[in-house]
């Protein structure tokens, strides 16, 4: 009897153990799965947007920052001499940009935001780009603009780093956290 005792409690901790292991396994894979919204922003437009994205997906944000920030003479874009413009027409101009790196190990999509300048995105987000590893992530894009698409930003993106996997994502002027609920849900799809 006490043999029988014994060995039903070791099938016991065994299996008891198993379901334990298995249980890691699934908050493994979930810690694996975990989004984070990147976003660069002047003006709080394409910030207001990255917050309702936080709201309807839960995920953290993180505010790409320029080192020197810009002032509006700076993003002056009727100036061809203003930061901005320099800075757009030279397709090597990375401004640097505050605490670079970001820990991205337990990241497996990450929604990256920017304004569209000059039909694209600002080189600070090149910056940042190249200064974490993004391989192996989905990146979805998003963007603010008064007019323009995100088509010709996001051709640009995939242009400059082919071994990135980026989404076409969409422009979000003013949307509704309802809105951006749709847009997260049809990429499910």
């Amino acid at each position: 009897m006490n043999r029988l005792i014994c060995a039903l409690l070791m099938i016991g901790s065994i299996f008891l153990s198993s379901c334990a292991q298995n249980n890691n396994i699934s908050d493994m894979d979930k810690e694996n799965t975990k989004a984070l919204i990147v976003y660069y922003s002047e003006t709080g437009t394409t910030e207001a947007i990255a917050k309702k994205i936080s709201q309807a997906t839960g995920a953290d944000l993180y505010r790409i920052e320029p080192e020197q920030p810009y002032t509006s003479a700076d993003l002056d874009w009727q100036d061809n001499n203003s930061r901005s413009s320099k800075e757009m027409n030279d397709r090597s101009a990375r401004p640097a940009i505050k605490d670079g790196k970001v820990n991205l190990d337990n990241v497996a999509t990450v929604y990256l935001g920017y304004p569209i300048w000059w039909d694209q995105a600002p080189h600070v987000v090149n910056t940042f780009i190249e200064s974490n590893d993004l391989s192996g992530k989905k990146i979805i894009t998003f963007c603010t603009s008064g007019e323009t698409s995100i088509d010709g930003s996001v051709r640009q993106l995939k242009s400059a780093y082919p071994a990135l996997d980026f989404v076409k994502g969409r422009r979000l002027n003013g949307a509704s956290v309802n809105e951006i609920e749709k847009w997260i849900s049809s990429l499910k799809k």
